[in-house]
C-alpha cells in the first residue's frame, strides 16, 4: 500500500464477519469479551485498509465515481469490491488482522513503560529523612563482601508513588544496590542485589518507613547473589506492581484467596498426592509462565502454557470449567502474582475455595528443600534459577538429555530462553529454534545490529505457541 493511501472510510465500520469466503462465517479466536472487541476492531480496520489499497490511483480521493482495481477486475460500487475482497482475499485479511492484533496487544501490554508524571510530580523531593546514615560504614563494605539478593512486595495504599519512587532510587544508589523496583498506588514490588551489609541496611530502611513499618524481616526473601545479578537499577511508577493487565481498582488484591503458610500448604499437597487419581475436587495451580514451570514445579500441578502473567486472566476465562466447584491451591515464585491471580479467579465465582501459598515457592523451599517442589526455581535476574534440590525435570532442547540451565538464544534481539546442554552448545546449537539457528549468532555484525531497530525477534517459538491454551484436567 502506498504511504499516502488513506483507509476507505465507507468500510471502517462494516461487519466483515458477514462477508467471508463462500458465504461461511469464519470461526473467531476464543478470547475474553474485551479482547474480542479489540480483535473485531483490528479486522474492521484491516479490511478497510486493504480495500483502500485497491483504489484506482487514476481517480483522485473524493472524486466521483470511485473505482477499485483488483485481480484484473474493475469495481465501481463499494459493495462489489467489498464482496470481492472478502470472498477472494480472506486468507490475506486474516493474516494481516492477526499481525495487527498482536501489535495492538503488545502496545496494551507495555506495562514495562513507567507512567508519565505530571509537572508537580517531577519536582525535586526531599527523601533524606528516610535514607539511613552510613557514616560508620565504608564504601568498600557496601560494595565488597558476601552478597545477597532480596525479593519482596507490599500491598498498601500509596498516595504519592512518585515520592516513594524517588526515595527508592536514592536509597538503592546510596547502598550501591542494583535490581528492579515497581511502585504504584497499590504498593511496591522489588528485587535488589548487593552486599549483605547493604541489603541489611535496605531492609532496615524499608521497615522504618511509615508505609512499610508493618513488614517483617521474613517478608524479604533472600538468596545467594550480588549486585552483579542485575545489569543496572530500574525504579519506576507503574499502574500495577505486578503486570496482570487488569485495573487494580477493578480486581483488587484485597479480594485475594486464603493464605496458607508453607507447613499448611505442604499438608494440602501431601493430602492431594496421597489420594492419587481418585482426587477430583482439588486443583494445584501454578500461576507462573511456562518457562518457569518447565524447570521446576510441584508434583501433579496444572501449569498453564502461557508466556506472560498478563495472559492469566484470559487463561482463566477460557478454562473456567476446570475450576468449577473445585478447591484451588495456587502458588507462584514469591506470592505476589497469587495475590492478584487468586482475586481474579475468585471474582468468577466458580471455585469452592481458593488458597495461595504465602511467601511463594521461595518460602516453601526454605522450609521444605526436599519437599513436593522438584527442580529449580526460576528467578528474573541474570542467575535465571536457584535450587534447593538436585532434581532435573527438563531436557536439552536438541538431544533430550536432562538439562535445566537457561541461556538466551544466540540470535541478535531474540529474547527467548533456550535449554541447550554443553555438548550441544559445543556443536553450535545455541538458538531457541531452527529459524533462529539459521540467523547467526548474537554479537555478530555489530554495525548492522546497531543500525537495526531494537525489537524482539519472531520465530518458531513464538509463532507455534497458542496465546491462551485450552487445558484439561
Amino acid at each position: 500500500m502506498a504511504s499516502d493511501d488513506k483507509p476507505c472510510t465507507e468500510f471502517t465500520d462494516l461487519e466483515v464477519d458477514t462477508f467471508t469466503p463462500h458465504g461461511l462465517k469464519q470461526e473467531k479466536p476464543q478470547f475474553s469479551a474485551t479482547i474480542r472487541k479489540y480483535y473485531a476492531f483490528c479486522r474492521r480496520r484491516t479490511f478497510a485498509a486493504y480495500v483502500a489499497s485497491k483504489r484506482d490511483s487514476r481517480h483522485e480521493e473524493g472524486s466521483s465515481p470511485s473505482c477499485w482495481s483488483c485481480c484484473g477486475q474493475t469495481f465501481k460500487e463499494p459493495s462489489s469490491i467489498h464482496k470481492h475482497v472478502a470472498r477472494t482475499h480472506g486468507t490475506e485479511i486474516q493474516q494481516l488482522t492477526e499481525s495487527t492484533f498482536e501489535h495492538l496487544l503488545s502496545q496494551l501490554e507495555r506495562e514495562a513503560e513507567p507512567q508519565q508524571l505530571s509537572v508537580h510530580e517531577t519536582e525535586p523531593v526531599d527523601v533524606s529523612v528516610w535514607i539511613p546514615d552510613t557514616g560508620h560504614i565504608t564504601d568498600e563494605q557496601l560494595q565488597k563482601g558476601p552478597g545477597q539478593v532480596l525479593l519482596y512486595y507490599r500491598y498498601c495504599q500509596v498516595e504519592k508513588p512518585h515520592v516513594i519512587c524517588a526515595w527508592q532510587k536514592a536509597l538503592c544508589e546510596k547502598l550501591h544496590l542494583t535490581g528492579k523496583v515497581r511502585v504504584a498506588t497499590e504498593g511496591v514490588n522489588g528485587t535488589v542485589g548487593g552486599t549483605k551489609v547493604a541489603t541489611d541496611l535496605y531492609i532496615k530502611a524499608m521497615r522504618s518507613h511509615p508505609l512499610f513499618k508493618t513488614m517483617e524481616e521474613e517478608d524479604f526473601k533472600t538468596s545467594d547473589g550480588s549486585a552483579e545479578c542485575f545489569s543496572d537499577l530500574k525504579v519506576g511508577v507503574y499502574k500495577e506492581i505486578v503486570p496482570m493487565g487488569v485495573d487494580p481498582d477493578v480486581i483488587s488484591y484485597q479480594l485475594a484467596g486464603i493464605h496458607l503458610d508453607p507447613e499448611e500448604f505442604h499438608r494440602e499437597v501431601e493430602a492431594l498426592l496421597s489420594e492419587g487419581d481418585s482426587c477430583s475436587d482439588t486443583v494445584l495451580l501454578d500461576c507462573r509462565n511456562f518457562y518457569e514451570s518447565k524447570i521446576g514445579q510441584f508434583s501433579r500441578c496444572m501449569a498453564p502454557n502461557i508466556r506472560k502473567f498478563s495472559y492469566f486472566p484470559d487463561y482463566v476465562d477460557q478454562n473456567l470449567e476446570l475450576f468449577r466447584d473445585k478447591k484451588v491451591l495456587m502458588y507462584c515464585t514469591g506470592g505476589i502474582r497469587c495475590e492478584r491471580a487468586s482475586a481474579y479467579l475468585r471474582s468468577k465465582d466458580v471455585c469452592k475455595e481458593v488458597y495461595q501459598l504465602k511467601g511463594g515457592i521461595h518460602k516453601y523451599l526454605e522450609r521444605f528443600p526436599e519437599g513436593f517442589y522438584r527442580g529449580k526455581l526460576f528467578v528474573f535476574d541474570e542467575r535465571y534459577a536457584i535450587s534447593s534440590n538436585t532434581d532435573v525435570i527438563s531436557d536439552c532442547r536438541y538431544c533430550g538429555s536432562p538439562w535445566d540451565r537457561y541461556q538466551l538464544c544466540s540470535t541478535q534481539f531474540c529474547c527467548q530462553l533456550v535449554l541447550s546442554c554443553p555438548v550441544c552448545r559445543r556443536d553450535g546449537r545455541t538458538a531457541c529454534c531452527p529459524t533462529c539457528q539459521s540467523k547467526g549468532v548474537r554479537g555478530q555484525s555489530e554495525e548492522s545490529a546497531a543500525a537495526a531497530p531494537q525489537q524482539r525477534e519472531e520465530c518458531e517459538c513464538t509463532d507455534g505457541r497458542p496465546r491462551i491454551p485450552q487445558d484439561v484436567l
